[in-house]
């Protein structure tokens, strides 16, 4: 399928979505987020892939949102609400991306701030390259996170870090946004696509219904009460004694062999 804003490809079991804006910085337009979405709806009904790799540039992963699209008439900021609330398609990506259930992957070389750091957010993993530089800077603008950075970040690091990182919108270094756990690695410049590739690699050699039932526990778990999280893992572990794929990774124990996972 041809694109506009995104290059996607195909790599072993996952795809690689890249955002193509280079002139932007790969900031986001309605195009670009209609368009990662398209492709990560593919992606779920594609039995094939395990993963999906989130990617930039060398210079940016994605500096947020782009204004240039910000533009709203005389007697119409009511119109722009109700368009943010239902029918605009950057506030979907932030919304919907937590809900595909196969694991997102984001890959960061140079920077990622505001929306960028936002979108990295409401995926699963975050790997960054040492040059890196994250932040949440809208409030120098007189603005405010508005992709779930004022959620997602303090589940993450806890409400003082995140207070402070969005009150003072100053930028981290990779290595700083590791050791307070907001990245998952940190390698060489230029070498964080190899790493998101390593552990797409590993996922995709799992039990795929695993992996999704894994991860909605997890998500939804994190707002449950820890009763109200049991229950949930304890119902969905058990529907995994009905797969094929249970069946083949016990023989596959046994017989001392790769499992095949088929996700049935």
């Amino acid at each position: 399928m041809s694109y506009q804003d995104i290059i996607v490809e195909r790599q072993e079991n996952w795809i690689e979505i890249q955002i193509n804006r280079p002139e932007k910085l790969n900031s986001l337009r309605e195009t670009t987020a209609s368009e990662i979405m398209e492709a990560m709806a593919a992606a779920e009904h594609d039995r094939d892939i395990r993963a999906v790799i989130l990617k930039g540039t060398e210079k940016a992963f994605c500096t947020g949102i782009d204004t240039s699209e910000f533009t709203i008439g005389d007697n119409e900021y009511f119109d722009f609400y109700r368009m943010r609330r239902r029918s605009r398609k950057v506030n979907r990506l932030f919304r919907e991306m937590p809900e595909y259930t196969k694991p997102v992957i984001t890959v960061i070389e140079g920077f990622a701030l505001g929306g960028g750091l936002e979108l990295a957010l409401v995926g699963d993993i975050i790997i960054a390259g040492e040059k890196a530089k994250l932040g949440l800077p809208e409030i120098r603008l007189g603005l405010m996170p508005g992709g779930g950075g004022t959620q997602t970040l303090p589940r993450l690091i806890g409400k003082s870090l995140a207070k402070e990182l969005m009150w003072t919108g100053r930028r981290l270094s990779a290595q700083e946004a590791k050791e307070i756990r907001l990245l998952n690695h940190v390698t060489a410049a230029g070498e964080a696509l190899d790493k998101a590739r390593e552990i797409a690699r590993t996922i995709a050699g799992n039990a795929p219904l695993s992996v999704m039932l894994t991860k909605g526990v997890i998500d939804r778990g994190i707002d449950m009460s820890l009763a109200d999280g049991f229950a949930a893992e304890g119902d969905a572990s058990f529907m995994l004694y009905f797969t094929g794929d249970r069946q083949e990774g016990l023989s596959a124990f046994r017989e001392k062999r790769e499992p095949q996972f088929k996700g049935e």
